[in-house]
């Protein structure tokens, strides 16, 4: 390492062991071209993409490209192939809608960049091939005997010059800017205008990191494709890994969007393509993590239903019907609790099936699902019951050593999951309270579009947490897709000045957990041999992170299996009528494979198994398609917390 630093006359050097850190940085190179069309303040774009000279005139050429840059008043990231002598580079090229001559900064840069390259023998085209915006340039690389070779096996393998006419070369020459004769067209005359976006006059959300310009978030997309790789290890696309159609993918869904927001669709959000488009999308925000440009998907498509049936077409307040789901499923936490003092009723209602039948239709659920159960009684019911204590924010003077916020989903759905994380903390010799206030995040309201309505309920749910995040005593949500949106989603749509301070301060129980092992007031439970599948929820994945847990999980012995992509149910998403067939092509992405590859392991060696799925829609999925009873992370640790972990 010496050697080398010194002779690359390094400032500093530093060798990466953590395999984490090692990929995160690789990550870095992999999605450059992405992060590179989006670091700077204004658009990034390819043209000059990849030029490439010997490597031992890789320092002159760079310090010269640096120097043209600079001339023509443009910036942009070189990346990639250093060792090599190839430079990826987007640039920050002016093209203004209504002015031509912004077309002309671009031409003459490329003329310049090539002519320079030609002294130190290098190549315009250095890994993608010169295509249309670099045939005009070949002259600058090859002589004019190359150029008529060219020319000639062209003709012979296309006599009728009809494929590609004018790119790389053409059986007749014709004279050229550049110089000598190629046939070849003008690299800049099929550039096509620059469109501007149509602004949106009411927005339903702030779009901080585009300065509340839609049309800007939606272009974020400059189409890298990773939406559309065969695999994934993180989340992103469910969609196009279960239909394989362009249009399903993020990039394709970006396209739609960009075209109604710069006018080609003439409707513009209302346009018929822009639904068709969307329709598939899970919201899973799988690309806010794994798109390199930072596309958020989700938030587009909440913000386009906005549009369709809160806006009219002057962009101010009206309201249209909705489809059935958003009154419903879009406002499960509504029903739910008026349900809650007849819980058992409802649920033993749903077994009738002609009137399961009929409360799908009414709500539009897919009849091949099921009706999700309430629980018998809800999480502060629960709580109160078995012992545990609840506290109001007017005594918060009282500094317990946790804070359980009751989400909506686990408050009247799945409240074991709240009680395990308050039995295990408290077995830990921890002082865990339950909030007794209500506070939704509002998150069916959003994935669904009703921006107005979700404002409401956020500004509530800040107003009320934020009293014991400022307590100091940490603040506990066990329902990741809650969480998740008050990470993100908070800041979209509040106004408060507490806002970031919720959205940093609620943790999930394996961010908690994390701390308290490390602070040593925590003992893990012994989870050696012991078969985890996890399928962490798409949001908590995107938006959270699933480390911590796993970290967790393997600290306490157990073999862990993190099941990538997303569940395919995804809140409202896998229940509505018409998205059955893909939400379950969803789940066999990776899924439903995994917990079948787990059980086949179970019946070969006698192990031990747990499926893990702290999300709701995961369990819902797991058990609607697999009979696979999910638990919390917390039932995990609350059921064997009884064998520690040896040291």
């Amino acid at each position: 390492m010496k050697t080398v630093s010194h002779a690359a006359q390094a400032i500093d050097t530093r060798v990466i062991g953590d395999a984490a850190e090692a990929a995160a940085l690789w990550k870095i190179r992999e999605d450059g071209a992405g992060l590179a069309s989006i670091s700077l303040p204004t658009p990034a774009h390819a043209g000059w993409e990849d030029a490439a000279v010997p490597p031992e005139h890789l320092g002159a050429w760079m310090r010269d490209f640096e120097t043209l840059m600079q001339d023509f008043g443009l910036d942009g990231y070189p990346y990639g192939h250093f060792g090599d002598g190839c430079i990826h580079c987007r640039i920050d090229f002016p093209f203004h809608h209504g002015d031509p001559a912004s077309i002309e900064v671009f031409r003459d840069f490329m003329l310049a960049c090539a002519e320079q390259l030609a002294v130190y023998g290098g190549s315009i085209s250095g890994e993608h091939g010169d295509g249309r915006t670099r045939s005009e340039l070949l002259p600058y690389m090859y002589d004019a005997t190359s150029l008529d070779l060219f020319a000639q096996a062209k003709q012979i393998c296309d006599p009728d010059n009809l494929l590609n006419p004018g790119i790389i070369t053409a059986p007749q020459a014709e004279s050229t800017a550049a110089g000598p004769a190629t046939g070849v067209a003008n690299f800049t005359d099929d550039i096509r205008p620059t469109q501007p976006n149509v602004p949106l006059p009411w927005p339903g959300l702030k779009l901080p990191h585009d300065d509340g310009d839609f049309g800007s978030a939606v272009h974020r997309c400059t189409g890298v494709g990773k939406c559309v790789a065969p695999h994934t290890t993180g989340v992103m696309c469910p969609s196009y890994l279960a239909t394989r159609d362009e249009k399903d993918s993020t990039r394709g869904r970006a396209r739609i969007l960009q075209e109604a927001m710069d006018g080609t669709l003439v409707k513009g959000l209302s346009d018929p393509s822009v639904h068709e488009a969307l329709d598939l999308c899970l919201s899973c925000k799988g690309c806010v993590s794994d798109c390199p440009t930072g596309v958020d998907m989700a938030t587009y498509k909440a913000e386009a239903l906005h549009q369709k049936y809160d806006r009219n077409d002057e962009g101010k307040p009206r309201r249209r019907l909705r489809p059935r789901t958003h009154y419903f499923l879009g406002r499960i936490p509504v029903w739910a609790k008026l349900a809650a003092p007849v819980a058992p009723l409802a649920n033993l209602a749903i077994t009738v099936p002609v009137i399961a039948a009929v409360a799908k239709w009414v709500t539009g659920i897919d009849p091949r699902r099921s009706v999700p159960k309430f629980a018998a009684k809800t999480l502060r019911r629960s709580s109160k019951k078995a012992g545990f204590t609840t506290r109001r924010s007017q005594t918060n003077q009282d500094h317990p050593d946790v804070w359980v916020w009751a989400d909506s989903f686990t408050n009247h759905f799945f409240p074991q999951s709240g009680l395990a994380a308050i039995q295990y903390l408290e077995s830990q010799g921890l002082d865990v309270r339950l909030i007794d206030e209500s506070a939704c995040c509002a998150l069916p309201w959003i994935t669904s579009g009703q921006l107005d309505q979700a404002r409401g309920r956020i500004e509530n749910a800040v107003s009320t947490l934020a009293p014991y995040v400022d307590s100091q005593v940490p603040v506990i949500g066990l329902e990741p897709s809650c969480v998740a949106t008050l990470r993100s989603d908070v800041q979209e749509l509040s106004d408060s000045p507490q806002a970031k301070t919720v959205a940093d301060g609620v943790l999930t129980f394996g961010e908690l957990l994390t701390r308290l092992v490390q602070e040593d007031r925590v003992k893990l439970p012994d989870l050696s041999r012991l078969d985890v599948v996890a399928q962490p929820h798409c949001h908590q994945s995107s938006i959270i992170g699933w480390d911590a847990d796993q970290t967790l999980l393997e600290q306490a012995g157990a073999t862990v299996t993190k099941v990538a992509g997303c569940c395919g149910l995804a809140g409202n998403f896998g229940v509505e009528k018409g998205h059955y067939e893909t939400s379950v092509a969803v789940a066999e992405s990776y899924l439903l494979p995994a917990v079948r590859a787990q059980r086949q392991r179970q019946e070969a060696a006698d192990n031990n198994t747990v499926v893990l799925a702290d999300g709701m829609s995961c369990r819902i999925q797991l058990d609607d398609l697999a009979d696979v009873p999910a638990i919390h992370l917390a039932e995990l640790l609350a059921e064997r917390a009884h064998t520690p972990k040896s040291p």
